[in-house]
């Protein structure tokens, strides 16, 4: 049968910590719900649940309701097996809260039911969390990571090295910058692990200690480092810089921070890493790094690296790591037995994946939840929550394509409010739009919980505030999802719908009430679009700097 006119839908995202309630549901009502998977435009292939309109809402089971209008399209639904198709056809994109025009555009009604670990309740209490970025980074990881680690006893980074710069603010808006060492440390009660995923450069993480333990935070005893972590060289940096510098002129430059990062995972694909845990017999330590100095110095004519005084260097580290070395992967899944609450800190983000980001304009590693779960050697049936950091807006530091990019005096005026510049590299970042698209792809690889808005309060002083929500071809055909072709994505026009400003500073905010109507109307927004309970809205740098959003607002 076909429904031309408003009809209302029940969506439950089946997932395998929900099936119990699926089951539960099928139960209730019998032979009236089938699986069935919405493939749209803004409704990605996932396994939902829908059911005629009951007479009454079924609660306790955390389902959400969406309401599709006829303006939008035609649902076309085939018996017996009830599996929705959508019917497209060419809608304007409008400005929200208003009945201007913008763009033409195909797409089906972009609502999707809000979802969130503990639906139903605004409860927040995993064993296990998982923060991930997901843009290009330097979403604002560290902040949250930082306040949630006040409830943590074990936070640990999986996966990157000193490339990812995380800044952080102590409750007397002291700033720290850290890039290795996780963010939780300014928590007295935690223990930080760095690891088997992440490369680790031990002269720079002795310098953070250092740096640390000079302004009162207690470093040691509160540290560990994965056995299986690989070693980063100042060789690997020295190669990293040479590589790029071949590229250069070619149009082909990765830009890249010149931390060594690259080199370092290629050496432990091509299995002549050399890992912490090697540190316990120098001997053999010296051997392997002199074998690994020799194909530096075999492919690069400038290679410049005196192998025998880092050798007499990690002499030296070696005695003052060990302290620090365990095994990691007997340590936090031993503590998750115990009982213990695990905060697990990304670095990078999604669309630098090497596998899912815009490839080879990525980093090294996977920052998306593949990397956690083999970062540290724990199993994925014991993830709680995975909360996906996502800037009102967006950035990107180096080289690669950037669909929502902004120019000139705009671009300027967010990059000094927001102070967009590198934690690591200090290099300006790049500024853009909000991308629709890009974000539900990460949403879902990452399979996310949550979701946390970062610097909404940059955007207040703009009149209205845009937002990619799809990529057309030059031919008018819209992306089904993110491409992984980059001539392809450089031939798209991105679709915007505009939402309006709301031209107060909301800085001060600290409850959702706080938050001017327009302010709530665009967090509202990317959880409609999105399916998924935005429920931390950052408005300031400070750790206080925090709104709570109720789920059922």
């Amino acid at each position: 049968s076909t429904f031309d006119g408003g009809f209302t839908v029940y969506f439950r995202r089946l997932e395998r910590s929900n099936s119990s309630r699926y089951r539960r549901l099928r139960s209730e009502y019998p032979g009236r719900l089938a699986d069935s998977a919405v493939d749209a435009r803004f409704s990605h292939p996932r396994d939902v649940a829908m059911l005629p309109i009951p007479a009454a809402r079924p609660t306790g089971l955390g389902c959400a309701q969406a309401t599709c209008r006829p303006s939008i399209g035609r649902v076309t639904m085939s018996m017996p097996a009830m599996t929705p198709r959508v019917a497209f056809r060419r809608v304007r994109t409008r400005r929200c809260g208003g009945s201007t025009p913008n763009r033409a555009a195909l797409r089906p009604h972009a609502s999707r039911p809000v979802s969130a670990s503990g639906a139903g309740s605004d409860e927040f209490d995993p064993q296990v969390c998982v923060v991930l970025g997901t843009q290009w980074g330097d979403e604002g990881k560290g902040k949250l990571v930082d306040v949630l680690a006040q409830e943590y006893g074990i936070v640990a980074r999986a996966q990157g090295g000193a490339n990812a710069g995380h800044t952080i603010y102590d409750l007397e808006g002291n700033k720290y910058k850290l890039h290795l060492i996780p963010s939780g440390i300014l928590n007295p009660a935690a223990t930080c692990v760095v690891g088997n995923g992440v490369v680790v450069h031990l002269p720079g993480i002795f310098d953070e200690i250092k740096g640390l333990e000079e302004r009162g935070v207690k470093v040691q005893g509160r540290l560990v480092i994965s056995d299986r972590a690989h070693l980063l060289f100042d060789m690997h940096k020295e190669i990293d810089g040479l590589r790029e510098a071949e590229l250069s002129g070619t149009g082909k430059q990765i830009g890249t921070t010149k931390r060594g990062i690259g080199p370092a995972y290629s050496s432990k694909a091509t299995r002549n890493g050399i890992r912490v845990g090697d540190l316990v017999d120098m001997d053999q330590f010296a051997e392997k790094l002199r074998k690994l100095a020799l194909d530096g110095q075999r492919r690069f004519e400038d290679f410049e690296y005196d192998v025998e005084a880092e050798i007499e260097l990690y002499r030296e580290i070696a005695k003052t790591v060990a302290p620090y070395v365990t095994d990691t992967v007997h340590y936090i899944n031993d503590q998750y037995k115990a009982g213990k609450k695990i905060l697990i800190e990304g670095a990078n983000a999604t669309l630098l994946d090497v596998d899912f980001g815009t490839y080879p304009f990525v980093t090294s590693s996977n920052p998306s939840i593949g990397g956690v779960l083999t970062g540290l050697g724990m199993a994925p049936t014991k993830l709680g929550a995975i909360i996906g950091v996502v800037k009102a807006y967006t950035t990107r530091v180096g080289e690669g394509p950037y669909p929502t990019e902004l120019f000139g005096d705009l671009a300027e005026e967010l990059r000094e409010i927001g102070a967009e510049y590198g934690t690591t590299t200090g290099r300006p970042r790049r500024i853009g739009w909000l991308d629709l698209v890009a974000l539900q792809y990460a949403a879902d690889i990452n399979g996310l919980t949550h979701i946390n808005i970062t610097k909404l309060d940059v955007l207040s002083e703009l009149d209205e505030i845009k937002v990619g929500v799809a990529y057309k071809l030059p031919d008018g055909t819209i992306l089904p999802s993110f491409p992984s072709n980059l001539d392809v994505m450089a031939q798209c026009e991105v679709v915007y719908e505009t939402l309006p400003g709301w031209k107060e500073d909301i800085s001060k905010a600290r409850t959702w009430d706080d938050l001017p109507p327009n302010a709530q109307k665009y967090c509202e927004w990317i959880e409609e679009r999105t399916g998924i309970h935005c429920k931390w809205i950052g408005v300031g740098p400070g750790r206080e700097a925090l709104v709570l959003k109720p789920l059922n607002k």
